[in-house]
């Protein structure tokens, strides 16, 4: 899209409230890498969650909490998000920001490397599963998603574009080859009615027909 009609879209759809203009700016002070979602992605998040009626959501990769506070803000009273974030750091920044929004109560934030949390949560179900966390390893997150998501749930990621990367086949960065192997799983897969659409950097988004059989 040009950037006139992505300015028209953000200015029409998704303008930045104070909290979340004070989000980015306080990440931006402490030093956080400027990776969050875009202010359209994170109302994207928010039409998706509320299409699907979400009340339990799933996010790999907190940051500073932008995005957990758009998901929040999206969900019933009785909704909640479990955020795991590898960074003690980040996730102690994006508590305090949940606490600001008025959120808080909603997304408990867990510490720890994604892959080694992801475990504990064998056998919980999620309306949505949120995954923004390196990219490597998105296609085990992938595969974690379809394990923990009812029938009907949403598999979501962000950056599947990496900003147009995802065409140059004489890539091998390993966070590309991870973003193309979810792709391709997305396009794939049978149990996933899934597309990629260029909203920020890319929003991989797939509907689950059905639960893993194993």
């Amino acid at each position: 899209m040009s950037d006139d009609i992505t300015a028209y879209i953000a200015e029409l759809f998704s303008p930045e409230d104070d909290v979340l203009r004070a989000v980015r700016d306080a990440a931006a002070r402490a030093g956080m890498p400027p990776i969050a979602v875009v202010p359209e992605t994170g109302r994207f998040l928010q039409v998706l969650l509320r299409a699907a009626g979400a009340r339990r959501v799933l996010e790999l990769g907190t940051l500073g909490g932008y995005s957990a506070i758009c998901m929040a803000r999206a969900l019933p009273a009785d909704g909640r998000i479990i955020s795991l974030e590898v960074s003690p750091e980040h996730a102690a920044f994006a508590r305090r920001q949940l606490e600001r929004a008025g959120v808080a109560d909603r997304v408990d934030v867990r510490t720890g490397a994604a892959l080694d949390l992801l475990p504990a949560l064998a056998g919980e179900r999620f309306d949505a599963v949120f995954l923004d966390a390196d990219k490597a390893s998105l296609p085990a997150y992938f595969d974690w998603a379809m394990r923990l998501l009812r029938s009907g749930g949403l598999v979501i990621a962000d950056n599947t574009l990496r900003g147009g990367r995802v065409l140059d086949a004489d890539d091998h960065d390993p966070d590309l080859l991870g973003i193309r192997e979810f792709n391709r799983k997305l396009a794939t897969d049978p149990r996933v009615t899934g597309l990629v659409v260029p909203i920020g950097d890319g929003v991989g988004v797939g509907v689950v027909s059905g639960s893993d059989p194993r």
